[in-house]
């Protein structure tokens, strides 16, 4: 072809890196109008001018960086055709063809990304990463919870337009030449402005506000989900302040050590006895790890309509009610290694789903080490989030799921109802008190999960108005029943009770780790340890829940635990180890320290009880002291996992092994 055309020709509709230009200013139009979309569905109440106008320039120059890389594979495609083809009927059918599909896609991500937002208050995160690991459970979950149909609809309409448009733009784009030099000069100018803002560019996150969720707004979910994909397994100390070894290990001993307890090696470890009797009767420990079942539902614990009504009764006629404890993350896994290992929210994935857990300390092993049997019980499936191997490797005999419950009366996507599963673990329970061997059993329950469905008739509420509250006032029925069948039992008199929930429901809040929304209950019920009902105000996270519940049994045993014992710390000992996406954080009395990637430190203060915590530009040297502690115990935990020493191979001494059963 020639390349001498009349100036019409030459104008930018006739160019196909005109089509180019449009696809890339379609992407940062149709970021913009989601950006808008969220800021005004989810901005916090006070914003000032400058703080929405920081938030669209920031999320600008994102975008333009994420649209830059959504463009190349396009600049990619017409490099590598060559002139003569490109024109050709059978590739312009091809090429528009494939811009249909990835049009389709981006506005079905928008839309996605509204509602992760909506349920996470951020951008794409590791959630969303995982939830592509698990696209049974996902998908159809997605397909119950929201009107996927109309979504479509409106994704093929909009896709459909934006080809029309574009068609109708640049139909004389096919006979306009290029030469392969020029071709591969427009490429290597998009791919060198993308390298040119790399530098530029936060890893973290956006940053205009001190309000968490207008941080998030500023954020392009492409990137968020690059980022969270590249650091699912961190290397800590290239992205975290880090203490000398010596020291790390040196403030974490001092921060575990207990009036009752005492070190058995010297140097870099944290292994321990705890001191007890071990002529106590080996009591029966069963933990239920409720599904998003926070503190804000909880009439004892605050809400006014309460939805908790069995809970509240048990706690005020018979149970160890726990006012002040934080879950360590939001997700279930975190809730996984915080009450069942004991062990901090590391960034990166939970060591439930790390390549490292083959061997790591819980409850369960522990206990085994004292001649327990033991049994986890779950609704769902055991291969989501890598539950069920996590549990058999680390102390669980037996891991009963879904596919063993045959004949199960109601079902969702996430697994069989509280109510099947609970009465599930009463037969097990009594099969296991049988033998006379003493048993640890724990439970995870799935009904507290959107679609938010139960059975018909169990409460008085519509299963089909699919409403959160109703599913918590469906699990709060079903851990009811529970209890009713459980002091039938034999097994009840020794046995101690504890309902915990693996994270609280929503995010909300402003800080970069949003605590407000990390508040759990824990209730420890049982005649053998709870003689009258009591509150225990003491702050405590997911981590001190198993030291709490060995510290009520009152036998000698050793452990690597890094949670406290909550009923024998003193006040001012009380702290909470947090995770959020990829900040960690440690909470002590109206203080919280946030670790960030890149080595970041932030500071807020407040009572989170009372009022939202705000940043804290001047910290003093106490604070800089409660960073040091924050950084030692997380160097510590990612150094003994990542060594495989958070693991205690032989047979304590102190186990007392040669007791009988329930001696």
């Amino acid at each position: 072809m020639s390349t001498n055309l009349p100036n019409a020709e030459l104008s930018w509709r006739r160019s196909r890196y005109g089509f180019a230009g449009f696809w890339f200013l379609s992407l940062l139009g149709a970021w913009f109008v989601l950006r808008l979309v969220l800021l005004l569905a989810f901005k916090s109440a006070a914003l000032s001018v400058g703080e929405v106008a920081l938030t669209f320039l920031s999320g600008f120059h994102r975008d333009v960086f994420a649209a830059l890389l959504e463009t190349v594979p396009l600049l990619c495609w017409m490099l590598i055709v060559p002139d003569r083809r490109f024109g050709a009927t059978w590739h312009r059918v091809l090429f528009l063809g494939g811009c249909f599909v990835f049009w389709f896609v981006q506005i079905f991500l928008l839309f996605v990304e509204f509602f992760f937002f909506d349920e996470f208050k951020a951008r794409f995160n590791t959630v969303a990463i995982d939830y592509l690991i698990y696209p049974t459970e996902v998908f159809i979950n997605i397909w119950q919870s929201y009107h996927v149909g109309v979504v479509l609809a409106v994704c093929l309409v909009l896709s459909l337009g934006w080809l029309f448009a574009a068609s109708r733009l640049f139909g004389p784009m096919w006979e306009r030449p290029f030469p392969a030099k020029s071709r591969l000069l427009h490429l290597v100018a998009v791919v060198a402005l993308a390298a040119l803002l790399v530098p530029t560019l936060n890893i973290k996150g956006a940053h205009v506000s001190n309000d968490r969720t207008l941080n998030e707004v500023a954020n392009n979910g492409a990137l968020s989900f690059i980022v969270a994909g590249w650091t699912h397994n961190l290397d800590y100390a290239a992205f975290y302040k880090t203490l000398p070894a010596a020291e790390a290990y040196q403030r974490a001993r001092r921060l575990l050590a207990e009036s009752n307890t005492q070190y058995v090696e010297d140097g870099q470890s944290i292994r321990r006895r705890v001191a007890g009797d071990p002529t106590r009767l080996r009591l029966n420990v069963v933990i239920f790890l409720e599904e998003s079942l926070g503190s804000e539902f909880w009439g004892c614990l605050g809400r006014k309509d309460t939805l908790t009504p069995e809970m509240d009764k048990l706690a005020a006629e018979e149970g160890m009610l726990f006012t002040n404890l934080y879950a360590s993350g939001n997700r279930t896994v975190r809730g996984f290694e915080g009450v069942l290992s004991s062990f901090p929210p590391l960034p990166g994935d939970s060591i439930v789903k790390r390549d490292r857990s083959d061997n790591v300390e819980t409850i369960a092993r522990v206990l085994k080490r004292d001649g327990y049997a033991s049994i986890f019980l779950y609704g769902g499936r055991g291969l989501f989030d890598g539950m069920r191997s996590f549990a058999v490797r680390n102390g669980y005999d037996r891991f009963v799921e879904q596919k063993h419950f045959a004949h199960p009366t109601f079902t969702t996507i996430w697994g069989v109802c509280d109510e099947d599963l609970f009465l599930r673990a009463v037969e097990e329970f009594h099969k296991l008190a049988k033998t006379g061997q003493p048993f640890c059993g724990t439970i995870l329950s799935v009904s507290n999960h959107k679609p938010f469905t139960y059975p018909k008739g169990a409460i008085p509420d519509d299963p089909e108005q699919r409403r959160r509250e109703n599913a918590v006032k469906y699990s709060d029925y079903a851990l009811g029943r529970f209890f009713q069948a459980a002091k039938k039992e034999p097994f009840w008199t020794n046995t101690v009770f504890v309902v915990v929930a693996d994270h609280g429901a929503r995010v909300f809040g402003a800080q970069s780790i949003p605590i407000h929304s990390y508040e759990i209950p824990l209730l420890i019920t049982g005649p053998a340890v709870v003689k009258s009902p009591s509150r225990v105000p003491q702050l405590g996270c997911s981590l001190d829940v198993p030291t709490t519940v060995l510290g009520l049994l009152g036998r000698p045993y050793e452990t690597m635990f890094f949670g406290r014992d909550l009923l024998r710390s003193r006040p001012e000992e009380g702290r909470g180890f947090l995770n959020h996406n990829r900040d960690i954080g440690l909470l002590a009395h109206d203080r919280l320290v946030v670790l960030g990637l890149k080595q970041t430190v932030e500071f807020y203060q407040g009572d989170p009880k009372v009022v939202e915590m705000s940043p804290l530009p001047h910290p003093a040297d106490a604070d800089r002291e409660l960073e040091k502690d924050a950084i030692a115990i997380y160097q510590v935990a990612d150094d003994l996992y990542m060594h495989r020493r958070y693991r205690i191979d032989e047979m304590p001494a102190t186990a007392g092994r040669s007791a009988s059963p329930h001696q």
